[in-house]
């Protein structure tokens, strides 16, 4: 690739990280994994995401501070230890964790597709497109994971105020459609890896890279 001449294999395969790169740096950021569908007047649960959670004058079912809580605030803000074992139960610890996970393979991946179109010489392109497959199946089952987790958990009546009330949000859909995306990328790189490895020799019939015929005498 470094003679900047692209496959349309490499083509779709770079769009496709580009978008679902996209998709997880937005679920990841924004505070609508979880969120009231508005018929209420007054939910005591607004909005959630991985790392922001919204109250409207909420206190802790236990009843065990007087404190309330209304506003958007950070979920490991130091006035929330209070009600951490409610905000964040084990699932969701579990959400974030593979889903941070699914995000830095992202940006991994996102920074090796750079350098193998820009920077990758032939011989070694096979294997690069081999890695970025790797690296974009391991950000996709990770992403799966959590996106799974939260789906069959994120809406369930022993977590958030009026579950009846709270659906799953468009950051939700986001990281969902982005981990999907993950896979066809995934996909993508390895069978262009695969083409590559033929190319130089090992399925055409062509000698391997390095290969020098010996003299004759």
């Amino acid at each position: 690739m470094a003679d900047g001449r692209l496959s349309n294999t490499i083509v779709a395969a770079s769009w496709l990280t580009l978008l679902s790169i996209l998709a997880v740096v937005i679920a990841f950021a924004t505070p609508c994994w979880l969120e009231t569908d508005g018929s209420l007047d007054h939910p005591k649960f607004v909005k959630l995401g991985l790392w922001t959670v919204c109250f409207e004058d909420f206190q802790e079912r236990l009843r065990l501070y007087e404190m309330r809580f209304s506003g958007c605030r950070w979920v490991l803000d130091e006035e929330y230890q209070i009600i951490d074992y409610l905000v964040r139960p084990q699932f969701f610890i579990a959400v974030q964790l593979f889903f941070t996970l699914c995000f830095m393979a992202c940006l991994l991946s996102g920074g090796l597709v750079v350098l193998a179109v820009c920077c990758m010489d032939d011989e070694r392109e096979a294997l690069f497109l081999r890695i970025i497959s790797g690296v974009l199946g391991v950000a996709a089952v990770c992403g799966t994971i959590s996106v799974i987790t939260f789906g069959v958990l994120g809406d369930s009546r022993d977590w958030m105020p009026d579950y009846d009330h709270n659906n799953l949000s468009w950051s939700f859909g986001l990281a969902a459609t982005g981990s999907i995306l993950l896979y066809f990328a995934a996909i993508l790189f390895w069978v262009e890896g695969r083409r590559e490895n033929k190319r130089d020799g090992f399925g055409f019939g062509a000698p391997p890279v390095g290969y020098e015929p010996s003299s004759q005498v």
